[in-house]
């Protein structure tokens, strides 16, 4: 079983290139080194650049492997996303947006979860209210779950691709949680959690082994245990309960969307002379 959306070589290298840019973007407080007590901004031209590269990435992606027919499916899969998510705005956790990512990007390829996760998350946001410095860090994230769901090996099938795809919902979600968090971790200040000595605040210029044990503590009590967790629940039952019904409505959303093979036209052949000494049809000799 193949991806249903094949990217060209020059996509995966945009693809890698886009990640590298959005983990160092994400990545970066940690390696910065200061002097005494330098105050530390939020990285706005990591914030303008991140859309761009995005925007980079759709359009390459757009020119290699989506035609109209894939492209209308992804439309379809956003607006049910943005709506999905309209439902169920992360109260606690529970957010319905991460399973459908999932199924999409395990049945249409990793380049198609890449996109179809930018566009979720920019659809919702719109429909929510939720445009803000986070939302380009959300659909880069976003689109990280659904490469990664298209990245899963192909040989499983049945029962075990839905144990496979549950197990990637969770880790995902726990994922998401953790790069969300490095996001806006490093600009709060004096960040105090009942229960626990000191602050978990990011310190500019220390040693990176201990800022990120204090960040990798700070996840821990403030959402591992709450948000992630609900969100890793809530993307295992999704697909264990939802999942064969929505993985087969795709596949057959897939094959009528997608065309394999060469196009061309037929040209009709010219009908065939008859032989010189032919006679004609209807007569008879006489010998």
């Amino acid at each position: 079983m193949t991806a249903a959306v094949r990217i060209s070589p020059r996509s995966v290298v945009v693809l890698v290139v886009a990640s590298v840019a959005g983990l160092a973007m994400l990545c970066w407080p940690l390696l910065l080194r200061v002097h005494g007590t330098t105050r530390v901004d939020p990285p706005f031209l990591f914030l303008a650049l991140l859309p761009v590269v995005l925007a980079v990435v759709l359009a390459e992606l757009n020119e290699g492997g989506l035609d109209a027919r894939v492209l209308a499916v992804l439309g379809v899969l956003s607006a049910a996303n943005a709506i999905l998510r309209g439902i169920s705005p992360g109260t606690g956790g529970i957010e319905l947006t991460f399973f459908l990512l999932i199924l999409a990007g395990r049945v249409f390829g990793p380049g198609f979860g890449f996109v179809l996760g930018c566009t979720s998350l920019f659809a919702s946001a719109l429909m929510t209210a939720g445009v803000g410095p986070w939302l380009p860090y959300q659909m880069l994230c976003a689109a990280w779950v659904g490469m990664g769901a298209g990245l899963l090996p192909r040989r499983f099938t049945g029962r075990s691709e839905l144990a496979l795809l549950a197990a990637y919902g969770v880790a995902s979600a726990y994922l998401y949680g953790i790069f969300m968090n490095l996001s806006g971790w490093p600009f709060i200040a004096g960040i105090v959690v009942q229960g626990h000595e000191g602050s978990l605040a990011y310190v500019a210029g220390a040693p990176v082994l201990d800022n990120l044990h204090t960040f990798l503590v700070y996840t821990l009590l403030t959402s591992t245990g709450s948000w992630d967790t609900a969100r890793a629940v809530t993307n295992a039952v999704a697909i264990v309960v939802l999942g064969p019904a929505i993985l087969t409505t795709l596949r057959r959303a897939a094959r009528r969307a997608t065309v394999t093979g060469t196009v061309g036209t037929s040209v009709p052949a010219a009908p065939a002379e008859p032989p010189e000494h032919a006679e004609p049809a209807g007569t008879v000799t006489g010998r």
